[in-house]
């Protein structure tokens, strides 16, 4: 069966692939669990030199992967240059990291006591259709690294760099087998992933619904799992900062990728004394949002992903917004920056909405704050702005939140940890924390005693 892949800004066929169904899944399977041998014994000099090479490929080839994002996604093709930029971050953060995830001497009676960062095996990587190749080599990175083989199955409705990838690997001089991409449904490709006793672990990013999937899957066999799912994330604004820089900030926070990013700060908490200052500012900041065509210097927003998904965005709308943007006519699944007065209680202040609608909620104090900011199931990302050095520290450590910036928006680098608390998933993606989650720790002990 084909798969047809649709250009979200123009509505237009870009390719069409062969579907993958549970042959080829095994075959990919049987590919890397035939590969893993070599693999894990290449020296790990030489596996760091490959994923170094593998990173410069990406960026010899930087200007065709972003436009195959942007064609495929819809998204900015600054965006996408600057996710590409990140892809060759991880590879090389990765390279450096081979040779540094070591085990231990324990002290203990009669003898030594050593441990060793054992891979894996073969694991299944699943990745979602917002970040394609960049979430595609957060997981890939870690997993290479330690020695690890792998199937990759992108979304169905944006697997082009995932393809390609695939192909700068072999040219990057990974051997073949080592990394193999299938194309086809989740409920095909990833169930036999989950089911399959040759794949060792699942990485998994998308949608907490379908974590919990995975994971009631995965624990039939106790399978390893690491899951980054569904946010809310709360941007808390208090009286005394910086408002400017905040409003001026905010919109990027949430409308960045359409909305459609697990860690956008789609809950914009602020502090009554300043919410109606903060609301004027914001408004402003928001109007200066250009939508438009993704390849276009200027654009800063492209379409939603699909139609389906443009209406159920919409479904969040209800009453009359505060303010909602201009976007293009014509062909293009375009949906306007919105913002909206909500209460904490509100749909739209608890489900997440994945497209670009925020949810600005007054708050009384900082115990408030870190109240509203608690409520409900997520716990991804999120800022807080104040001059007040030790409130920032006191509101960092009480929400409820596995990725927290201060007097910024941003979530992401190569060196550090990515996560969240409650439904947004279980353990970590990026820095050396992530290593832990693709390798099993060995334990041995040699006597000494004669």
């Amino acid at each position: 069966m084909k798969l047809k892949v649709v250009n979200p800004a123009t509505e237009r066929s870009i390719a069409e692939l062969e579907k993958a169904g549970l042959e080829e899944t095994d075959r990919a399977i049987a590919a890397a669990r035939a590969a893993f041998p070599a693999w894990r014994a290449v020296k790990p000099a030489d596996r760091a030199r490959l994923l170094r090479r593998l990173a410069a490929i990406v960026e010899e080839n930087g200007a065709e992967l972003a436009l195959l994002e942007t064609h495929n996604v819809g998204k900015p093709l600054g965006d996408s240059r600057w996710e590409v930029g990140m892809v060759a971050d991880v590879f090389h953060f990765y390279a450096g990291a081979v040779d540094k995830h070591r085990g231990h001497t324990i002290p203990v009676a009669g003898g030594v006591d050593m441990t060793f960062r054992e891979p894996l095996g073969v694991v299944g990587l699943i990745v979602p259709w917002n970040f394609p190749l960049m979430l595609a080599s957060w997981k890939l990175g870690p997993a290479l690294a330690c020695g690890n083989t792998a199937v990759l199955k992108p979304a169905e409705l944006t697997p082009l760099t995932a393809l390609r990838l695939g192909e700068l690997a072999l040219e990057a001089g990974l051997p073949e087998g080592v990394l193999n991409v299938v194309v086809g449904p989740g409920s095909v490709v990833g169930e036999r992933l989950v089911d399959h006793p040759d794949v060792a672990k699942l990485g998994f990013t998308g949608s907490t619904e379908v974590g919990r999937r995975v994971m009631a899957g995965a624990a039939r066999v106790i399978k390893r799992v690491t899951l980054e799912l569904g946010g809310k994330s709360a941007n808390l604004v208090f009286a005394d900062a910086d408002l400017e820089k905040a409003a001026a900030a905010a919109p990027s926070a949430v409308f960045g990728n359409a909305g459609q990013d697990c860690c956008a700060r789609s809950r914009i908490l602020v502090q009554r004394s300043a919410y109606d200052r903060f609301l004027k500012l914001l408004v402003e900041a928001t109007g200066k949002v250009r939508v438009g065509d993704p390849e276009a210097a200027e654009t800063e927003m492209g379409p939603l992903i699909t139609a389906e998904h443009r209406e159920k965005v919409a479904s969040f709308v209800n009453g009359s917004p505060i303010f909602t943007g201009e976007v293009p006519a014509g062909p293009g699944f375009w949906f306007p920056c919105t913002l909206v007065e909500a209460r904490p209680e509100d749909r739209v202040a608890r489900e997440e909405v994945f497209g670009p609608v925020a949810a600005v909620i007054p708050f009384e104090d900082e115990e408030d704050a870190v109240r509203i900011a608690n409520l409900g199931d997520y716990g991804l990302s999120g800022s807080i702005w104040t001059r007040d050095g030790a409130r920032a520290l006191r509101v960092a450590r009480a929400v409820e939140s596995g990725t927290l910036s201060v007097n910024s928006n941003t979530s992401v680098r190569a060196a550090t940890p990515f996560g969240g608390f409650k439904q947004s998933g279980l353990g970590r993606e990026l820095g050396m924390e992530s290593m832990d989650g693709y390798s099993e720790l060995k334990n041995v002990f040699i006597s000494t005693e004669a």
